[in-house]
């Protein structure tokens, strides 16, 4: 069994966050994959299914970001799953949006929500970093992370949501670099050096929505998804 977490905030005054592309990464795993209907669960929401002959289990944990820890911890312990087993998607400053990478371990890099399961868990669990972009100055790390994607964000967000969704068999069959070559293939991008890490500049201890460092922004073009529509479509562009 597989446990595949997807990080944001609960509530619709933050459903279309930069800082809930974990929700929206999940929520079209789910509608891609035919999975059951969303339930309250380990402090969160979960959806079952499978992937490849493989069973999954989708967790939307609802405890704010900083307390993401607790429901992926309850769900963890209930399934009997370790880390290793456990894929956490969830926003990436250091990425250009569009730009999707997998690790496993590593720090936090500031992210509340990975510091707060790397407390609950250990850190050798996956993540799967979605490229959200920089505001260009740290000073406006906050109201990036915390606002919604502009109208503009569907050319590159909903092809990205589509693409990870439809490659899940290889996440979940643990081929991490076949899943990231399908991603960027698929969404117009190039493979970045091996080897090149992200998070140089940052200041250690900072929160997630506290950090920016100026990286090259690439976009890909792609049809409106509905799920889009709903979270953007009343917003102005940021």
């Amino acid at each position: 069994m597989l446990i595949m977490v997807g990080l944001g905030n609960p509530g619709a005054q933050y459903a279309g966050n930069r800082h809930n592309i974990g929700f929206m990464a999940v929520d079209e795993i789910a509608r891609a994959g035919g999975f059951s209907p969303w339930s309250k669960k380990f402090h969160g929401e979960i959806a079952e299914g499978s992937i490849a002959g493989r069973k999954v289990i989708l967790l939307k944990p609802l405890t704010f970001m900083n307390e993401s820890g607790r429901s992926v911890q309850a769900a963890a312990a209930f399934y009997k799953i370790p880390p290793a087993d456990i894929v956490v998607f969830h926003d990436e400053l250091d990425l250009p949006p569009g730009k999707v990478r997998v690790k496993t371990g590593g720090g936090h890099g500031g992210h509340n929500g990975l510091r707060s399961i790397d407390a609950h868990l250990g850190k050798e669990y996956r993540r799967v970093r979605l490229g959200i972009g920089h505001p260009g100055s740290k000073e406006r790390v906050n109201p990036h992370v915390l606002g919604d994607f502009a109208k503009v964000d569907r050319e590159w967000l909903e092809p990205m949501l589509e693409t990870v969704a439809r490659n899940a068999p290889s996440l979940v069959a643990g081929e991490d670099a076949v899943f990231m070559n399908k991603v960027t293939l698929a969404t117009g991008g190039s493979e970045e050096p091996a080897g090149a890490k992200g998070g140089a500049g940052k200041a250690k201890g900072e929160s997630h929505v506290r950090q920016a460092r100026p990286t090259e922004t690439r976009a890909a073009t792609g049809p409106m998804a509905g799920m889009l529509r709903r979270l953007l479509g009343g917003g102005d562009p940021n």
